[in-house]
């Protein structure tokens, strides 16, 4: 009765024991259960009471099959970790009985996501399990000062129409692409546009629209829109902090550019009957000139123009 008393107590205390160790944390916490393999990932194989198994890793062949000891060669793309480790137990179930099978992966690289442009950390990432827009570019570092109002993704043909409004195909018919606007994304505003993103895809977040405001305002320059898809005359002027008090708000002028560098085109502005609402605030295009002449130095506007055409270096660029 004693031994048997003795037993007991020993292996209730292990029981317990075992009970309070910490656990293995499941794969799922990093997003690989539900991950599907593909050609060129790395995986370890282990079975219970079969070492030789477990000493080498395994790389994925281009058509998707895994090779084994014993087993030799078996499909495993689009299968998740959990899944080939059931294809594999059941091949060997011809050689072990309930065979115990851990199937890990050791490197990824069959789920390539490409994100370009104005991100912090542009390149190459890796899916593990599904993954939306929003996480893809957080996990690039999120946008640039620089980063435009819209972005474009382009996706293989095989995963299916991107589920996006303007999404068409490519000229080639080979690839769909689309755009989101920058806003929708980072606000939440348009919880619709964080899609799924899908393996192979191309994310490119572009560099954003620049106006330039010269002349008699009071912080002249280059101006980033950023998020912004268009500013208007009276948004560009407030983006420059105001008029300065000697500008000739009557004579104020758009250079736009055309097809001819050569040969811009201006579009009058009166500024003092825009800001008594008397006439009607007129959209900046990209790389449009705002030029705020100082009364009675038409000379310095034909300058000024000029320089603006010509963009150089010397001229500051105002990121939001």
């Amino acid at each position: 009765m004693r031994l048997t008393a003795f037993v007991f107590t020993v292996l209730w205390g292990t029981i317990t024991c075992c009970a309070q160790m910490p656990q293995p944390a499941h794969d799922s916490e990093h997003g690989l259960s539900t991950y599907a393999i593909g050609p060129g990932d790395q995986v370890t194989v282990s079975v219970l009471d079969l070492d030789e198994m477990g000493k080498d890793s395994y790389r994925i062949d281009m058509g998707g099959n895994l090779t084994l000891p014993l087993v030799g060669a078996i499909r495993v793309s689009g299968l998740t970790a959990e899944q080939a480790a059931d294809v594999i137990r059941e091949r060997l179930g011809k050689y072990l009985k309930n065979p115990d099978v851990t199937v890990r992966l050791l490197e990824m690289r069959s789920q390539p996501v490409s994100v370009l442009g104005e991100v912090r950390n542009p390149g190459v990432i890796q899916l593990m399990g599904q993954k939306t827009l929003f996480e893809i570019l957080s996990l690039a570092g999120g946008l640039n000062s620089d980063a435009g109002y819209a972005i474009r993704i382009t996706r293989e043909k095989q995963w299916g129409k991107i589920p996006l409004p303007d999404a068409k195909l490519d000229e080639t018919g080979e690839f769909w692409i689309a755009q989101v606007g920058v806003k929708a994304i980072i606000d939440g505003s348009s919880p619709e546009t964080n899609i799924p993103v899908k393996p192979n895809d191309v994310i490119t977040v572009p560099k954003g629209e620049i106006v330039y405001v010269l002349g008699a305002v009071k912080k002249s320059g280059g101006f980033v829109l950023g998020g912004r898809e268009k500013v208007t005359v009276l948004q560009a002027l407030a983006m420059a902090e105001g008029l300065d008090r000697f500008a000739s708000t009557g004579n104020a002028k758009i250079v736009r550019k055309t097809r001819d560098a050569n040969k811009p085109i201006e579009i009058h502005i009166d500024i003092k009957k825009l800001l008594q609402g008397k006439t009607k605030d007129i959209p900046l295009t990209s790389d449009d000139i705002l030029f705020v002449p100082v009364s009675g130095t038409r000379q310095a506007f034909a300058r000024t123009v000029e320089a603006g055409i010509n963009i150089g270096s010397g001229i500051a660029i105002w990121r939001p």
